[in-house]
């Protein structure tokens, strides 16, 4: 009689074991959601970093051009041109006279690692950016490495990787007469989480 209630002493009912496992499983769950939160977290913030150079760097190659021409004037008799939520290539003429096909819209491929240099140095960044040509898409890839060298190259076919599309729209008069305001929008179209980022600049 002492000897079975010694042996159930010492050892786990069915009900204790069950318990425990669930308990295990629970927190085995707890932990991996947790390091898939902070994997997606990681992910979504290196993107929008990427997202906010890319449109900086727009920002900066529109801000550039002297303000007849046809990259960002404004036609007469029109309140804006471009497109924040649709494609749009045009031929533009601007109140000067000048005029010229734009394209109010690319894609860009950004891409760091070593592979992006010719001699696969560590900390290149490579970037590839869309436009068209003639009717033909054209991707030219621009690579900086550490050492100070630009190197470019054009291909007919898009690289691999993480796509970022961006439009933008010009509006003349805005917000005050005399003025007009530049908006760039960037969407990542590849993969999630999603990220969309939005900048705009005011220029005479």
């Amino acid at each position: 009689m002492s000897v079975h209630k010694n042996s159930s002493a010492s050892g786990f009912s069915l009900i204790e074991v069950t318990i425990a496992s669930v308990v295990l499983g629970t927190a085995v769950l707890a932990v991996g959601l947790l390091i898939t939160k902070m994997t997606t977290g990681s992910i979504e913030s290196k993107d929008m970093s990427y997202a906010a150079v890319l449109i900086s760097e727009k920002i900066e190659d529109l801000n550039r051009w002297d303000v007849d021409d046809p990259q960002v004037c404004v036609p007469t008799a029109s309140n804006s041109v471009g497109s924040l939520t649709s494609d749009i290539t045009q031929n533009t003429t601007c109140p000067a006279g000048a005029s010229g096909s734009v394209n109010y819209y690319d894609d860009v491929y950004p891409n760091l690692t070593a592979s992006a240099c010719t001699d696969a140095t560590a900390g290149c960044f490579a970037e590839t950016v869309s436009s068209i040509v003639g009717g033909n898409t054209v991707y030219t890839t621009t690579v900086h490495s550490p050492n100070g060298i630009v190197q470019s190259t054009s291909s007919n076919s898009p690289p691999s990787g993480a796509t970022f599309h961006r439009r933008w729209i010009i509006e003349a008069n805005s917000p005050i007469t005399g003025v007009r305001r530049i908006t760039v929008k960037i969407t990542k179209t590849t993969a999630n989480p999603p990220v969309t980022f939005q900048m705009s600049i005011v220029r005479p």
